[in-house]
């Protein structure tokens, strides 16, 4: 077994190849050795999505942590990532375990790790756990009785799902939404959010709510490319003014408004800040990953807020998040959130807040996106995933480690920031970022520019002068 290594938002490998039944077993193990040794009687949140073979690898990591006398709560169904780690915080839990490989090909599986406070393991813990994981253990999980652990209490089944509807009943107003008549559709892409809406907004359009573990061949990363059949749908029948897709765990988020237009992670997080701060006037820190875009700093300039940027990876967020007064937080790859929340992505959560500002205002998404870039200006931003082998990653990230690129093209490099990647400033409003991915084997190649074209041909100067280099 190669060693267990967690990368920016869990652990991923391939099922029957890298996850299997053996080494989620040794995981378990370490994970119990951990909790062991920091926290006598701890509790721990198993959760599992829609992927093959996630109620199987829930019940092993349930039956490792039982026999260590640790108690453990599981989901009676296929739950999102948020639900497991609201219920961390609900069932006063020690930590929160997620079966997902949230938005990966239906090949992979993969788990999450949440700390007590809802939002990802810190990686300090999460390093101490991955030196527990022995390549050594051994153990026939046939031997571990599952009615033994049931009948002593140390598993007991919960009711997730109903634990994260009451908190959003509890903080929104799901009728009113409703009673607006505006009209919302919703894609869950197959994954774990898909009966949300069938028990808050059963009325509403939806798309891929139903359990197909392939995915039919179609990843769950709410991007364009993966979403044709929501768009189409929005641009033929002209009947929608509002659409929420989320990833296959239900984490990430992605909008389409009335004229069919894909509202990216970028404007979303924008008009999340201008919500809470022109309509809701409130006041924070914004926090987001190095990646997003720089009209954040823009919009908050307008409204005297600080903003704070860290490394990708959402668990950089949360940790800032436990320490500063915090209105708003979010990453390019769409994970999102408020202050007054979690410290955790949740899809749903903020498609419900947008959907009950525009209930609130009575205004189509366009004309608020429109009230937006009266302040920040307009933008477009575009990522693409160059999967190539591992010795050109390495040399790809040699190159920029060593600054052997002064330009792209006819785009000439003014600055370098490399908090995590290499951010190259290419003049005013326009950027491009190589960075290798901490969860997938590729190079990610990040860019902003004024316009679509811009952007396009700043990425295809950068994919050519990569690989010439």
């Amino acid at each position: 077994m190669d060693k267990i290594k967690f990368g920016t938002d869990g652990w991923r490998g391939v099922i029957a190849k890298d996850f299997t039944l053996a080494n989620v077993a040794k995981f378990a193990y370490g994970l119990a050795r951990w909790f062991i040794r920091k926290f006598p009687n701890s509790s721990i949140v198993v959760g599992y999505d829609c992927r093959f073979g996630g109620e199987m690898f829930m019940e092993a990591v349930a039956k490792i942590l039982a026999s260590k006398n640790i108690r453990v709560y599981i989901s009676e169904n296929f739950v999102t990532t948020p639900m497991v780690s609201l219920g961390v915080v609900k069932l006063k839990a020690n930590c929160g375990v997620m079966i997902t490989a949230s938005h990966n090909s239906a090949e992979y599986n993969g788990i999450k790790l949440k700390a007590d406070f809802g939002g990802p393991m810190l990686e300090k813990d999460i390093k101490d756990i991955e030196n527990l994981i022995s390549s050594d253990y051994e153990f026939d999980l046939e031997m571990l009785n599952w009615n033994y652990f049931i009948e002593q209490g140390l598993i007991q089944y919960i009711n997730l799902e109903s634990i994260y509807l009451k908190n959003i009943h509890d903080h929104f107003d799901i009728d009113s939404i409703i009673k607006s008549k505006i009209r919302f559709a919703f894609d869950a892409m197959f994954g774990s959010a898909q009966n949300i809406f069938k028990k808050l907004m059963p009325d509403i359009k939806m798309f891929r709510c139903e359990v197909n573990p392939s995915f039919l061949g179609i990843p769950p990363e709410p991007l364009p490319k993966n979403l044709h059949l929501l768009e189409e749908y929005i641009w033929s029948k002209h009947t929608i003014d509002c659409a929420l897709a989320v990833d296959g765990d239900g984490d990430r988020i992605a909008l389409f408004d009335e004229k069919g237009t894909y509202i990216d992670s970028h404007h979303v997080l924008l008009l999340l800040i201008h919500y809470l701060a022109a309509y809701k006037k409130l006041e924070g820190k914004v926090v987001i990953g190095f990646s997003s875009t720089h009209k954040v700093e823009r919009l908050c300039d307008h409204y005297g807020f600080e903003v704070i940027r860290t490394p990708i990876g959402f668990k950089e967020i949360s940790q800032i998040m436990l320490n500063e007064n915090i209105l708003a937080a979010g990453e390019e790859s769409g994970g999102i959130t408020t202050g007054t929340y979690l410290p955790e992505r949740d899809g749903i959560w903020i498609g419900i807040t947008i959907w009950n500002w525009l209930a609130e205002s009575g205004k189509k998404l366009s004309e608020l996106i429109n009230e937006v870039q009266a302040i920040t200006g307009q933008f477009a931003y575009e990522r693409m995933d160059l999967e190539l082998n591992k010795n050109i990653r390495n040399k790809v990230i040699e190159g920029c480690r060593n600054h052997s690129y002064s330009n792209f093209g006819e785009f000439s490099v003014t600055e370098i920031n490399d908090l995590d990647g290499y951010k190259y400033h290419l003049g005013e409003d326009q950027w491009v970022m190589i960075r290798a991915s901490g969860t997938e084997p590729v190079i990610r190649i990040y860019a902003e520019a004024g316009n679509r074209e811009t952007v396009s041909a700043i990425i295809n100067a950068v994919v050519n002068t990569i690989n010439l280099s």
